[in-house]
């Protein structure tokens, strides 16, 4: 199964005058155009997970919208606590697990430097580290049920690498 591993794409600036909870503060006009032309360009190269998994926090829940609204497989989008910053990366994978018999792809749409944690503890090890950008993607293979420290990174984008 692949699993996609999703920064949120470009948020306001933390304000504590606007957004008092900063599980409130939502992504930036541009930021969401720039992430909608980066899946308009994963579209093209297949990715379709069936289901996203987000983060309940604004910012990463549109995030997850956007991507479910540009991709052809039209995912649906699942809160999970578990993706809220200092995600439960056990029960993220008993979640994912649950779903790869339906479904041979799914996605996480969270925060860093969650994502940079959980995308390095499924490859490598706690000693690796990965970085993601803003509305960077991941793309990690597993040739059963994920685990830990079994899955192979595939590729990494970036809204740069991908001309966005």
């Amino acid at each position: 199964m692949d699993l996609y591993i999703i920064r949120h794409a470009w948020a306001e600036e933390r304000d504590a005058a606007r957004w008092p909870d900063d599980g409130q503060r939502p992504l930036t006009g541009a930021g969401r155009k720039r992430f909608a032309a980066m899946v308009g360009k994963l579209a093209e190269r297949g990715v379709a997970p069936g289901v996203l998994a987000t983060s309940p926090l604004v910012r990463c829940r549109q995030t997850a919208e956007i991507l479910a609204e540009g991709l052809p497989s039209r995912p649906k989008v699942v809160e999970l606590a578990a993706l809220e910053p200092g995600s439960d990366l056990d029960a993220l994978v008993a979640w994912t697990a649950a779903r790869a018999e339906d479904h041979d792809q799914i996605g996480w749409v969270g925060h860093a430097p969650d994502v940079d944690r959980l995308c390095a503890v499924l490859v490598g090890g706690e000693e690796a580290w990965i970085r993601f950008a803003k509305g960077a993607v991941a793309a990690v293979r597993f040739d059963g049920l994920p685990e830990t420290g079994s899955g192979e990174l595939r590729w990494l984008a970036t809204a740069k690498v991908l001309g966005c």
